[in-house]
């Protein structure tokens, strides 16, 4: 959201500064780094719950997808009961639900409780980048925006990091119990720092009935794509019966946002060029980051052996790459066309993507860091790039508006495309496999293979056994090869999408990136 604007509280100094700016970016960063924490930890939730690695995608997907619903609702609350007290009162809620995971006791309750933590998390970002920007002097607002970009892109880093180290030494739930002490240090801080400058309120009329609505078709859509794969899709009752739910609905709810007087989503702003194109191309491009950033750790952790720590730092030179240069990106930003940048961003994530889809099972640890380096260079550009094409030449009043649509858009299509790419990864697998039995059958090859084995000491049914085991990790290996290669590909694309829009102004004033 945009920055409060007009007269109001002289900014703070010194150490009430430092303070508060730390206890805002910490706010950023709990909530930001929720959303990939959890990544490399699946595998371990999932065995010490007892459900499969495809079900305990509802854990990030849950998070996701109400986090993306409640953001439209953000504007509506801070003018209704103002910035600090619905940001503090926000992050009190998101570390209470933050223990609630933390002390799930299977898999429908941790699942539960991730949606109550998405939902209530909505206010934290955008609340945080405008009390960073009032509390910071005008000629310091540069600095106010760095701190909370770094906050942005050293939590993504740090998520599979820390998630990993957790879930290889200590027992899962700490990654989310580890929000508890630093939840309550980020609200005690702001509302005693900042209560007594909160902004103005007014009664505001809510859409109710969008926000069911959106609720509705949002949540029957995810449920198409989380539990079809299991249920052979459309041969299950529930699963028809969730996706005529999303199709009624989202007309429902499309008819009703244009009509309605105060929607909760202004679907006019697609009238404007560059906000249709660049929220598309802004939600493809995070798609598939959002999908590979989920399918690799999955990959390393089920098929090569990689403990959650190792998953977790074969990710992390992506953020460092994207926090050195993301300094220097903000500074040519006004000097290039935002196009440029984008241009850049697709085509490094696209070459990062084709890198991928050379990996072997044999990759050294270097081979499997080499192409997420190339992945830091499109994060310190797209987001900032995204940004100004789709949000060129907005009217500041509906800023907040654009932005929340922006972040709601692209927030969902990463919760769908993570059911989606698990979903395609596993198919996959079941054609590359069926391929490979053909191919070796229990002729020849297989023969060959079998004998070397017995040679080396084992029985009939241990060599079968290594030669399954083979053929299932190269099936793995080739459908995360073939959905690297595709996403490269839409990468591709969307470099050209781009250039479909006007050339932007450059930023004038704050946005919230999410």
């Amino acid at each position: 959201m945009a920055a409060p604007s007009g007269p109001g509280p002289a900014p703070l100094v010194g150490g009430s500064l430092a303070l508060t700016a730390f206890a805002l970016a910490l706010g950023t960063f709990m909530q930001v780094l929720d959303t990939t924490i959890a990544n490399v930890s699946l595998p371990t939730i999932a065995g010490n719950l007892g459900v499969s690695s495809d079900n305990s995608t509802w854990i990030v997907t849950a998070f996701a997808v109400a986090n993306g619903v409640a953001v439209p609702l953000t504007g509506w609350l801070m003018g209704r009961f103002g910035v600090v007290r619905t940001f503090c009162v926000s992050v009190f809620l998101f570390t209470i639900a933050s223990f609630l995971c933390g002390i799930a006791w299977d898999l429908p309750s941790l699942i539960g409780f991730r949606i109550l933590q998405g939902a209530v998390s909505g206010p934290m970002i955008p609340g945080s980048q405008a009390l960073l920007i009032a509390i910071f002097p005008v000629h310091k607002r540069s600095t106010a925006l760095g701190i909370w970009s770094m906050t942005t892109l050293v939590a993504p880093i740090m998520g599979p990091i820390l998630g990993g180290y957790i879930s290889d030494n200590y027992h899962w739930s700490w990654i989310f119990l580890i929000n508890v002490p630093f939840g309550m240090f980020c609200a005690f801080v702001c509302w005693n720092k900042l209560g007594k400058r909160d902004t103005p309120t007014r009664k505001l009329p809510i859409d109710q009935v969008g926000l069911i609505l959106l609720v509705v078709w949002v949540g029957a859509l995810q449920i198409v794509l989380d539990l079809g794969k299991n249920d052979d899709w459309f041969a299950a009752d529930r699963i028809v019966i969730a996706a005529v739910v999303a199709a009624i609905g989202f007309v429902g709810w499309i008819i009703w946002e244009l009509t309605d007087a105060n929607p909760a989503v202004n679907l006019s702003l697609f009238k404007s060029r560059n906000f249709t194109i660049g929220t598309i191309a802004f939600c493809l491009g995070y798609a598939v980051f959002f999908a590979n950033t989920l399918l690799l750790p999955l990959w390393l952790q089920t098929q090569l052996g990689y403990t959650a720590t190792w998953a977790g730092l074969v990710a992390a030179p992506s953020g460092a790459v994207a926090v050195i240069l993301t300094p220097f990106v903000a500074r040519l930003s006004g000097k290039i066309d935002a196009r440029i940048l984008a241009t850049v961003a697709f085509a490094s994530f696209g070459y990062s993507y084709y890198l991928r889809s050379g990996y072997t099972t044999g990759a050294s640890f270097y081979d499997l860091m080499l192409p997420l380096m190339v992945q830091g260079i499109a994060m310190s550009t797209f987001f900032l790039a995204m940004l100004t094409i789709s949000l060129d030449r907005i009217p500041a009043e509906r800023l907040p508006s654009a932005t929340g649509i922006s972040n709601f858009a692209r927030i969902t299509s990463g919760s769908f495309a993570a059911s989606i790419i698990t979903t395609a990864w596993d198919r996959r697998e079941t054609l590359h496999q069926s391929r490979l039995s053909e191919a070796i059958g229990t002729g020849s090859p297989y023969q060959m293979a079998q004998g070397a084995l017995t040679r080396m000491g084992l029985t009939d049914v241990q060599a079968a056994g290594a030669i399954t085991r083979q053929m299932v990790a190269q099936a793995y290996l080739l459908a995360s090869t073939d959905l690297f290669r595709v996403s490269a590909w839409l990468c591709l694309a969307m470099v050209i999408i781009v250039w479909f829009t006007r050339r932007a102004s450059p930023p004038q004033g704050p946005i919230a990136a999410d």
